[in-house]
């Protein structure tokens, strides 16, 4: 008799779990959705923004930007300072998405020190955040109000700081480590060069050489190229930024959603596991009932 009533509790509380898991699961799908629809609205004017760069720009023009300069190493004089921004979610559940962000920024820091750089992080997200802070590694900035609708002015603020300290010398290379959203079962982490803008770097996305110009085009440019550039560098950077802030957010709603429907398929095995084993003792105690009833009007006879 209480191995049928511990069945029967382990019985409710699998099938609560799995009702949990499966509003999350839905909870996820619909943000996926949305969030999905930023990163799609996200590339025609990132597309836009490079081809314009691709165009304007030539080899004259890249001396005149700090932001399209590349810092000599600090052996060799340069600036030592690096900085890796480190965007992860504020909430778990999503399997190892924030795990794998975190090792990879690790790994990118590790190899940053070793080539001689004082490495400052800028981590967005609380898993991120937490994480570092466990280890003793406070952050050079810490963002947990970003959630899952990043904005163009969040992007600008995290990286507007760091464009100045590059600008002004003292800050040698900026990367991004974000989860590149290729669908809602495939977001790997990838590590973003945003500063340097480096000149003859194909853009991911529309596979145009940035800093190298194209087919001549027709434009006639008023103000000139250089006013053009000048607006233009500074919201590439920033569109850089952005598009990893969407795509994280995107692949974070994939990663829950990946997770949970694991789960509630999980709970389902159980509970057919848990039903089963609840009926066959529930048919052994029916049995024994039975024998014993049959025993006692035995005894009586005799």
């Amino acid at each position: 008799m209480a191995k049928t009533r511990a069945l029967k509790r382990r019985i409710r509380s699998v099938e609560n779990t799995r009702k949990i898991t499966r509003t999350m699961e839905l909870v996820a799908t619909s943000k996926l959705k949305r969030a999905q629809g930023r990163v799609v609205a996200a590339r025609p004017y990132a597309q836009a923004l490079a081809a314009a760069i691709a165009d304007l720009l030539t080899p004259e023009l890249v001396e005149r930007y700090p932001l399209l300069r590349q810092p000599p190493s600090p052996a060799k004089g340069g600036p030592a300072r690096a900085a890796v921004i480190l965007i992860t979610s504020n909430r778990g559940l999503a399997g190892a998405f924030n795990a794998n962000l975190i090792r990879t920024a690790r790994r990118r820091m590790g190899e940053l020190e070793e080539a001689g750089y004082a490495v400052e992080l800028y981590a967005v997200g609380k898993k991120g955040v937490r994480f570092f802070q466990f280890a003793k590694q406070e952050p050079a900035l810490a963002r947990t109000d970003i959630g899952d609708r990043p904005t163009a002015q969040h992007a600008l603020e995290l990286v507007e700081p760091l464009m100045k300290a590059y600008e002004a010398g003292t800050l040698a290379l900026v990367d991004v480590v974000y989860a590149h959203f290729k669908s809602a079962l495939s977001t790997p982490p990838a590590v973003l060069r945003v500063l340097p803008i480096e000149a003859g770097r194909s853009d991911a996305q529309t596979g145009r050489q940035v800093g190298q110009a194209g087919a001549v085009a027709n434009y006639i440019l008023k103000p000139g190229a250089d006013e053009i550039l000048g607006a233009l560098l500074p919201l590439y950077v920033k569109n850089q930024v952005y598009r990893a802030l969407v795509e994280t957010a995107a692949s974070e709603q994939g990663a829950r959603r990946t997770a949970m429907k694991s789960a509630t398929d999980n709970a389902g095995e159980m509970l057919d596991l848990l039903t089963r084993t609840f009926n066959r003792a529930r048919q052994a105690q029916i049995t024994q009932e039975i024998a014993e009833i049959v025993g006692g009007a035995e005894a009586q006879r005799s």
